[in-house]
């Protein structure tokens, strides 16, 4: 029995078709309800700005569904731009997909999206993909093993050519005699960074969740000489990004540019992502109070990709429409808030906390905006945006950019728009209603809302591990008139109650 109907979803979807002009259609907004109706969790809170993001993101999401010869893909962006691969697909923000993805009740469009990235002619390796870490954590919630230990002889050689590398414009992409993983910023999805090209905190972050995975998977697949390689090789990663990598001094990791060199001086948002896989030791968390600090990374409109403090940080309406040197990124900021939910859920530390967490995620959540030219304020996700107005960078210049219009070149009309570069939804399950996937028959919840700032909020309908779950908090008892507290629900079941909002775990087969 749900918790909640469907009529908020139905007045959302109805009121962002009214809003929408529908350019480009994979899953036509006329199919979206009953799309919706049948695939996502359904959510509710005192605060609208987060409910209507929550579900605009689902209702964006299932825009870039696409159907091909070749089963169901994601795509980046809704019209085809010159620089993606077959089907319009990049590889860039695809463990992003995954990761949001995941919680669609619908297992098809993920499974087939994992084999077209290995064998149906994806080019997994033309940006970076932590595709095996993005295959591990959909099984955590589905735990249908079935697609990993097929697809793991092709994991496995995604990873082993990332160590061979190749030649990119000169540029030799890939381990390097150092241990450590090479790249350009381009390739790593960040263009135009102060940090540039070398071995970035990302790519090497990424090369170590994925090493995980593998060995994680391995073990499912009862291969233990599997499972102790890549094991190992990710102990090496870790040890190397945290001996060559953190600067003791500024207290991040930074990207170094080469070999033997020293260390780039910028502070940039991609220094969180060794969080992101739970690699760091204890010890390096004193890097998160740049978060919130002004001359650090915090804005209102969501964490500046460069520390602001930086003699290079520009907000800049001049030159290439995607900069990695000042602006707002969602791609950036969904993983801060993922290795954020890491750090709180698995450190023991007070340099940061929930508060700090929920502001981070609510900044992001007012990002989603654009106000139109009739002063109408419109649900919104597209490229970068200025971090101290809102505004969508890359969308305001490519408005005009060619003859007084859009660029064919460059996307074409509207290309940012509704752009699936980033994840949502799936920071609001995972974080701040706290739901932590694991691949045991332990439920583990801990939502990171902090004390008193809403008195209700439900999680309903999550297909997890097989089961309907739902995770509600109603103060008083009058809301839901469930029960009063927060309260777990399996199959429609209370399994859990506790009088306040704090961790709750427990086994779901006793």
């Amino acid at each position: 029995m749900k918790v909640l109907d469907e009529s908020k979803l139905r007045d959302y979807v109805e009121q962002f078709n009214i809003d929408d002009e529908e350019l480009y259609s994979n899953i036509s907004n006329e199919e979206t309800f009953n799309f919706l109706q049948k695939n996502i969790p359904l959510f509710e809170c005192p605060d609208v700005d987060f409910e209507r993001t929550y579900y605009f993101r689902w209702w964006t999401y299932r825009k870039h569904i696409k159907k091909t010869k070749d089963g169901y893909v994601i795509t980046e962006f809704l019209p085809d731009v010159p620089w993606s691969g077959k089907h319009n697909t990049i590889s860039c923000p695809a463990a992003h997909h995954y990761y949001e993805g995941r919680w669609l009740h619908n297992a098809e469009y993920l499974d087939d999206y994992s084999y077209f990235w290995l064998r149906k002619g994806g080019e997994p390796r033309l940006y970076s993909f932590w595709i095996a870490d993005a295959f591990y954590n959909r099984y955590l919630v589905t735990l249908d093993s079935n697609p990993l230990l097929d697809l793991l002889p092709d994991l496995i050689e995604n990873y082993n050519l990332w160590e061979t590398g190749w030649n990119w414009k000169g540029y030799h992409i890939g381990q390097r005699k150092n241990g450590l993983f090479y790249t350009i910023d381009d390739r790593d999805g960040g263009e135009l960074s102060i940090g540039g090209h070398g071995f970035r905190p990302t790519l090497n972050s990424f090369m170590y969740g994925d090493a995980m995975a593998i060995s994680r998977i391995a073990n499912l697949a009862r291969k233990q000489d599997i499972e102790n390689e890549y094991r190992s090789k990710a102990s090496k990663i870790k040890n190397l990004v945290q001996d060559k990598l953190w600067d003791s001094e500024s207290k991040f990791f930074k990207v170094l540019p080469k070999e033997g060199g020293a260390l780039k001086d910028a502070r940039e948002l991609h220094g969180y992502a060794p969080w992101y896989f739970n690699m760091p030791d204890s010890g390096y968390e004193e890097a998160w109070k740049e978060l919130m600090d002004k001359k650090g990374f915090y804005a209102p409109y969501g964490p500046t990709f460069l520390e602001q403090r930086h003699s290079e940080f520009i907000i800049s309406y001049e030159g290439h429409e995607c900069q990695w040197n000042g602006p707002s990124w969602p791609l950036a900021t969904c993983n801060v808030l993922t290795s954020l939910a890491n750090l709180l859920n698995n450190y023991d530390q007070d340099v940061i906390g929930k508060e700090d967490y929920f502001k981070t995620l609510k900044s992001y959540t007012d990002s989603h905006k654009l106000e139109r030219e009739d002063g109408k304020i419109l649900p919104w996700i597209d490229e970068n945006l200025n971090p101290y107005t809102g505004d969508w960078i890359s969308r305001t210049r490519l408005e005009f950019w060619e003859n007084g219009t859009w660029s064919i070149e460059k996307g074409g009309k509207e290309r940012g728009k509704d752009y699936n570069h980033s994840t949502y939804n799936d920071l609001i399950i995972t974080g701040l209603m706290g739901l932590r996937p694991r691949n045991d028959n332990v439920i583990e919840i801990n939502p990171l809302l902090p004390e008193g700032k809403w008195d209700y909020f439900c999680l309903d309908n999550v297909f997890y591990h097989g089961y309907k779950l739902t995770i509600a908090w109603d103060k008083t008892g009058e809301k839901y008139k469930k029960g009063k507290g927060l309260m777990i629900f399996i199959d429609g079941n209370l399994r859990a109650n506790t009088e306040n909002i704090e961790k709750i775990v427990f086994d779901l087969k006793k």
